[in-house]
């Protein structure tokens, strides 16, 4: 059974500094040459970027509603296959979960799934010996929640530490570390979070190596690995993409009469289909999918690429801000989330690959298009002209809309057949009038009954976030759409 060294990193709430000291850590622990594996608790594109700087590795999610709590595991190792470490950045408060779930997608519920210890995250600045009946509360709540340490963030000054730390020693808990008030491991947010790498990667630079030396100078970090060493192993074996894409097994063939004469070995059994390197129909057409990037789309989870990759196709990145034309060669594409609203002149300046946009998705090839996706489609945003696949109007909105979806395809589309049921979470303070197109992407089953999204040709377009690897037909589906449209 696999043993990977590993720490969660919760707190009792937003902004006690999860993300300093996660990303510290991993900045702190690669800088003494070890390999570290970065992932973060939930649906949060923006937070494994810096994770990325940090590491050197992708940063990679782990959401128990997305994909399941049977798929947590699995995909924790495929992204720590090598490491000495693993570091996972939780979400909210430690036992925050899905609304109405329980414990479901909580940090707490993700520790327990990877039998990791948890390191807790206290903001110490208005409080002192309150501190001990903080942790207390946290580390007794649930005895399968392991709170192995401390990390005191926001300390002011060295009599501030002492009387935290007096008043630690009745709650049982070790400190593992003490950070003080450093404004140069800030990072700037704006309406959806923080700012991602991408749109400030020389300050983000700066600010993750600010991060690792923060916590390089705070925190027991010999204490730390040793913690990390004491997880367990998981009882699971490693997610892999080509394996998820592979087919169920055939059924068991009858019994034959052997009575009768053998069967001709030149004729196939009915529903049997030639097999050809692609595995694909005897065709060999090249696929080749465009991915969009750069600054004003940076939402996408890595085993997204991985899974069109293990089904046939030849992911290309292309940046709508720089490039003029689509990746020579095209034959789908996929455009995640991000902040076009932010670049929506740069974007509607860009008439060239509007335009490439445009005639590919009229041609019918496939086209995924998820919430900042969705807005480049459409016929404008915020006024400014975008590619105009979509007719339907896009513009900023002062309403945050927010939350996990349990959604089903209303019918069939490049991405799924109709009756397919994913987890979703939708993030986004924008509005698409109308909201869906005759042919709608989703119904949405909860929290609110409702059909959202756009499905016309091959174009499949929506505000909600999937992960490909709850359900990998969704992969090879759009894959065999390059290849027959």
């Amino acid at each position: 059974m696999p043993s990977v060294p590993r720490l969660v990193i919760a707190a009792p709430s937003s902004g006690s500094g999860k993300t300093t000291v996660a990303t510290g850590l991993m900045a702190a622990f690669a800088a003494r040459g070890l390999a570290v594996s970065p992932h973060k608790v939930g649906p949060d594109y923006i937070d494994p970027g810096y994770h990325t700087l940090a590491s050197g590795r992708a940063g990679r999610n782990l959401d128990a509603y997305l994909c399941g709590p049977e798929l947590v595991g699995p995909l924790f190792l495929h992204g720590a296959r090598g490491c000495d470490i693993a570091v996972v950045e939780g979400v909210m408060g430690l036992y925050d979960g899905a609304a109405g779930e329980g414990e479901l997608a909580s940090t707490a519920h993700v520790a327990k799934l990877l039998r990791a210890p948890v390191v807790l995250v206290v903001d110490a600045s208005s409080q002192s010996r309150s501190v001990a009946a903080l942790v207390h509360g946290f580390a007794s709540w649930d005895p399968q929640v392991r709170v192995g340490g401390v990390i005191l963030n926001k300390v002011a000054s060295d009599r501030h530490e002492e009387l935290l730390r007096d008043a630690l020693d009745s709650a049982g808990v070790p400190v593992l570390g003490v950070l003080r008030r450093a404004a140069q491991v800030d990072t700037p947010s704006r309406h959806l979070g923080l700012v991602p790498v991408a749109e400030r990667r020389a300050e983000a630079v700066d600010a993750v190596a600010a991060m690792g030396a923060q916590v390089e100078a705070g925190c027991d970090l010999e204490a730390l690995l040793g913690l990390a060493r004491g997880a367990g192993a998981l009882s699971c074996a490693a997610w892999d993409a080509a394996e998820a894409l592979a087919p169920s097994p055939p059924p068991p063939l009858p019994v034959p009469n052997l009575g009768a004469a053998p069967p001709d070995p030149r004729v196939r059994p009915e529903g049997l289909r030639p097999q050809t390197p692609d595995g694909l129909d005897g065709t060999d057409r090249r696929v080749r999918v465009a991915i969009a990037g750069g600054p004003a789309f940076t939402f996408s989870y890595a085993e997204h690429a991985e899974l069109l990759t293990a089904a046939g196709a030849e992911v290309v990145p292309f940046d709508p801000l720089r490039d003029e034309q689509l990746p020579d060669g095209t034959t789908g594409l996929v455009i995640g989330g991000g902040f076009p609203e932010v670049y929506a002149a740069e974007l509607s300046a860009n008439e060239p690959l509007r335009k490439a946009v445009a005639a590919l998705a009229q041609s019918g090839a496939p086209v995924a298009a998820e919430c900042a996706g969705l807005l480049y489609l459409c016929r404008e945003l915020d006024g400014l002209p975008m590619c105009g696949v979509l007719d339907a109007s896009a513009r900023m909105s002062e309403r945050l809309t927010l939350g996990y979806r349990d959604a089903v395809a209303v019918g069939d589309s490049s991405l799924a057949v109709a009756g397919t049921r994913m987890r979703a979470h939708e993030f986004h303070r924008t509005v698409v009038e109308p909201g869906s197109g005759t042919a709608p992407a989703w119904g949405i089953r909860s929290p609110r009954r409702r059909v959202e999204g756009f499905v016309q040709q091959g174009v499949h377009a929506s505000y909600l976030h999937t992960h490909w690897a709850a359900e990998p037909g969704v992969a090879r589906r759009f894959v065999e759409r390059c290849r027959t449209s």
